[in-house]
Parts: C-alpha cells; sequence; structure tokens
C-alpha cells in the first residue's frame, strides 16, 4: 500500500478509502452470518413509550423516534407508522412503527429495552438538568406465510374515537381500534388509519407480531411473557445512556460501547452499537 502511496497523495487516499469499504463489507457480511434465525430475516414492528416525567420524557420518546428515522434513511429501511398519539405540549404519547428491508428485526433487535437521557430541559424555565427515560420495544413483523393461531373467542375488540393525526375526518368516527389478547393480556391498538377495517387490519398484526414473540422468547425457555422481559421504565434498568449534558456521551450498559459525540448517534449512527450487541450475544 506504501510503495503505491508514493506515488502521490491522491493515490494514498484513494486506497485508504477502498479499506473503509471493504472493511464495511466485511463487518456487514459478518453481521449477517450471526444473524442466522429465521426470525432475523423478517421487518420490524418498533414500539416506543415515554417514562414518567410528562412533557420531558414524551420530548425524549420523539427524539428517539426522530433517531430510528435518521438510521432507517441511512440503511435504506422503509418506515410507516402504524399508531401515533401526540403529547399534549410536546413529544410523543405513544408511536408504533413498522421499518421494512433485509435483517431489520436482526438488527433492531439490539435496541429494545429503556433509553435513559440526560440534559438541561428546555421544558424548565430554571435551565435545571433532568433525566428522562422512555422503552423501546422490538417485535418481529409477521409474514402472510406464518401461521399464528388466534381464538377469536378470546379477544375482546374496542372502538374508539381517535386522538392522533389524521385530519378532522378522524374525529367524527369511531375508526380507532383496540384488541386485547385475553389470555396474555397483550393490547395492540391502531388509529392511524382511516377506515376501522384498516385500524383492524393493523392492530391484528401487532398483535401477532407479539405473539409470535412470545413463543419465541418461550423456545429460550424464559417462561414468562414477553413484556415481563421488559424493566421498569426508570433508574437502573436502562440498556443505554444519552448524556447531553453536562457532557457529551452515549454509552450502551451492554456492552460498554461509547460514542463522544451524542448528536451523531441521534441523527441515526448506531451501527458500532448494534455491532457490538449483537457480537456480544454469540
Amino acid at each position: 500500500m506504501f510503495e503505491f502511496a508514493d506515488q502521490g497523495e491522491s493515490d494514498f487516499f484513494e486506497i485508504q478509502n477502498e479499506l473503509i469499504l471493504y472493511k464495511n463489507l466485511i463487518d456487514d457480511v459478518e453481521i449477517k452470518l450471526i444473524l442466522g434465525k429465521p426470525e432475523d430475516l423478517q421487518n420490524a414492528i418498533i414500539t416506543i413509550h415515554p417514562g414518567a416525567g410528562g412533557t420531558e420524557s414524551q420530548d425524549w420518546a420523539q427524539m428517539l423516534y426522530r433517531m430510528y428515522t435518521k438510521w432507517a434513511e441511512k440503511e435504506g429501511f422503509k418506515l410507516e407508522i402504524i399508531d401515533f398519539q401526540p403529547g399534549e405540549e410536546a413529544g410523543i404519547k405513544d408511536i408504533t412503527f413498522e421499518l421494512k428491508g433485509d435483517y431489520v428485526f436482526g438488527l433492531a433487535k439490539a435496541e429494545a429495552g429503556v433509553h435513559r437521557m440526560v440534559r438541561i430541559s428546555p421544558f424548565d424555565s430554571a435551565n435545571r438538568r433532568h433525566t428522562s427515560f422512555a422503552s423501546v420495544f422490538v417485535y418481529p413483523s409477521i409474514e402472510e406465510n406464518i401461521e399464528i393461531d388466534i381464538n377469536p373467542t378470546e379477544l375482546r375488540i374496542d372502538t374508539y374515537r381517535a386522538s392522533g393525526a389524521g385530519g378532522q375526518h378522524v374525529n367524527k368516527t369511531d375508526s380507532a381500534v383496540r384488541i386485547t389478547h385475553l389470555p396474555t393480556g397483550i393490547v395492540s391498538q391502531c388509529q392511524n388509519e382511516r377506515s376501522q377495517h384498516k385500524n383492524k387490519n393493523q392492530a391484528m398484526k401487532i398483535l401477532k407480531s407479539r405473539l409470535y414473540q412470545l413463543e419465541l422468547e418461550k423456545e429460550k425457555e424464559k417462561n414468562k411473557e414477553l413484556e415481563d422481559q421488559k424493566l421498569d421504565i426508570g433508574w437502573g434498568s436502562q440498556i443505554r445512556s444519552y448524556v447531553f449534558h453536562p457532557y457529551q456521551m452515549v454509552k450502551d450498559h451492554r456492552t460498554k460501547e461509547e460514542n463522544g459525540n451524542t448528536q451523531s448517534v441521534m441523527d441515526g449512527n448506531l451501527s458500532t452499537f448494534i455491532r457490538a450487541y449483537l457480537l456480544s450475544t454469540i
């Protein structure tokens, strides 16, 4: 390489760029070799819930959603919102969306857990430092060829008036749908579509995905429901911390992976954290 570099600085940078390209290709192949389970190939359904703290934690949930939209753009994934409930003042009360692409669930499962943020709150007139939490749930999206047996008598289906975005039409009819799976207590809902029929289909898709994930957990001999796997949205339970003040740092507490550029991570640069997590599971 250095013999070529003697021919000029431009040659050196060209070779350096090629080495970076090859390294990224090798890293990509390595990760895909790790993702060998059938569900890893599937699309992902992601839900973000803010923790306690009102507007501050709801704003943090929206920041996380933005981070995942940026990550999806970088990875070439398609994002579709399934259910969205805005905060009263700012942020998000609850959001569920689907990411579509190659190995989406296999990659996105690294994000499941509680995310903690530390910053000077823009909602605090005294400019005090606040700590906020939000939980991220990740489920494999069920494809048509995967059979999930659901007994209709074990479902409770409620309709209600939508409160989210969608124009005046969604607020005139009880188009929103909430489905409760009585044996497990799992609840899925959708209010983002204009028709009750479409909302019901989306809510059923979410429910099937969560039941499928529950079966995957049972296969791992974890004899508890999927929601029990997630810790409380609060102190001591976070998988990753994002510090904006008094210093810049994002740290994954599972792998000890760190990045001193918090804004870069919030702009969707998650590959090092995801890769470190997947390698730790080998």
